[in-house]
């Protein structure tokens, strides 16, 4: 791939990710394979004026490995140092940016009621300093190509090196970073924010999901609830786009209002392990009976991992159309196969959802509906002949979606 397109690809995620803030820190979270992407990604930083930028690297044959070798105890602790870059973090508020590139069945094989157990009891530590940088951080998730996810994606490439740049200009098409990225951004954003407030508009109390697979579907919406799309604002009120890419409208939907049942549309990759063709049947907004063909055992401790992992986080409008989704590629990834699809999501709410949300305390945005869980799961349902009403706090029903795309325009 050429230096001259992932520099512009590397602009993007620093200037329109995270957008980065003369004086400020930067964190930013690749696996080792990655080191010449980041180091592209550190320069674009501290182009933007960025004081440090930090790198903190991973490697999945190694969590494997760790992931085999050690005990649960020994997985869960949460050591030190870990603890103090956590409380440094929730108190500098460095611009987070996350660069995926795992292969996303890496972790196949290991035993999934081990590694469930311990990183339950390692994100119950974490999350009282991750609630504590909510809504105040500015952060990031991006892509690389990775040599075994892009085996993942293009199988029938001749080389390894050729699967690798085919997954670039997958990744680098579907986050809109060709020709001129910032400019390509700024236009998507204003689309979405249009979609954004139309839906807003409407009064919305309920959606109601139908497709030919089986879903049938209803979640309940918070009255105080919004629709959020692309750019987001901090609580102090600086601009970022959390996901690159994105083609979803997403709101939070009221805790304990879903009834039904949805069927997945694409796998969903999770903690490097695949879940194939599963469904999930809700009653009292709760996942009470979930079945899959590959993974069933891994999508059941993950809706186990603590009180709130069984209900629901996310709502998110994604037309079938997308440009992601006519790429025909399965990445295999969360972060495409969302946008190429309408999803849902398992578990933690986003508070920011809430209209002036920044008024309420935690437990008011909690008694508002807002769920609250150490994960959040994005898993995807969305078909070619998807239709979703909208039920108004009237009664009526205004159709959003007909044969999986949009029901209404924009301007």
């Amino acid at each position: 791939m050429q230096k001259t397109i992932l520099k512009n690809y590397a602009k993007l995620i620093a200037r329109m990710g995270v957008n980065v803030q003369k004086g400020q820190d930067v964190l930013i979270t690749a696996d080792i394979e990655q080191a010449d992407f980041v180091l592209l990604v550190a320069e674009e930083c501290y182009r933007a004026g960025a004081r440090r930028v930090f790198p903190e690297w991973t490697c999945q044959p190694l969590s494997r490995l760790q992931a085999e070798e050690r005990s649960p105890e020994q997985l869960a602790r949460l050591l030190p140092w870990e603890e103090e870059s956590l409380k440094r973090q929730a108190r500098a508020l460095p611009a987070h940016i996350y660069i995926k590139s795992d292969d996303p069945d890496g972790m196949r094989g290991i035993d999934a009621g081990k590694y469930a157990a311990a990183m339950r009891e390692r994100s119950a530590r974490i999350k009282p300093y991750r609630d504590e940088r909510e809504n105040k951080d500015r952060w990031c998730i991006a892509a690389a190509a990775g040599a075994a996810w892009a085996k993942k994606v293009f199988p029938r490439e001749k080389s390894g090196a050729s699967a690798v740049e085919k997954l670039w200009r997958a990744i680098l098409s579907a986050s809109r970073a060709e020709g001129n990225p910032i400019a390509n951004w700024v236009a998507h954003n204003k689309e979405l924010a249009a979609r954004c407030a139309f839906l807003n508009g409407l009064g919305l109390t309920a959606l109601e999901y139908k497709s030919g697979n089986g879903t049938d579907f209803r979640v309940g919406l918070m009255k105080e609830g919004t629709f959020l799309g692309g750019e987001e604002t901090t609580l102090s009120g600086v601009p970022f786009n959390p996901n690159i890419p994105s083609e979803e409208v997403f709101t939070s939907p009221k805790r304990g209002e879903a009834e039904g049942i949805v069927y997945s549309s694409k796998p969903l990759s999770y903690q490097g392990q695949l879940i194939r063709n599963f469904s999930v049947r809700f009653e009292g907004g709760r996942a009470v009976e979930v079945h899959a063909s590959q993974g069933e055992a891994v999508l059941k401790k993950m809706i186990a991992m603590d009180e709130g992992a069984a209900y629901l986080g996310e709502c998110a409008l994604v037309p079938y159309d997308s440009p992601i989704s006519n790429a025909k590629v399965l990445f295999y990834n969360t972060l495409f196969d969302e946008n190429a699809a309408c999803h849902l999501a398992f578990g933690r709410g986003f508070t920011n959802c809430v209209r002036d949300y920044g008024r309420y305390t935690d437990e008011q945005l909690k008694a508002l509906g807002v769920n609250d869980s150490m994960i959040h799961v994005d898993f995807m349902i969305g078909t070619d002949d998807l239709e979703i009403a909208g039920v108004t706090d009237t009664g009526a029903r205004i159709p959003l979606f007909k044969d999986g795309n949009w029901a209404f325009e924009v301007k």
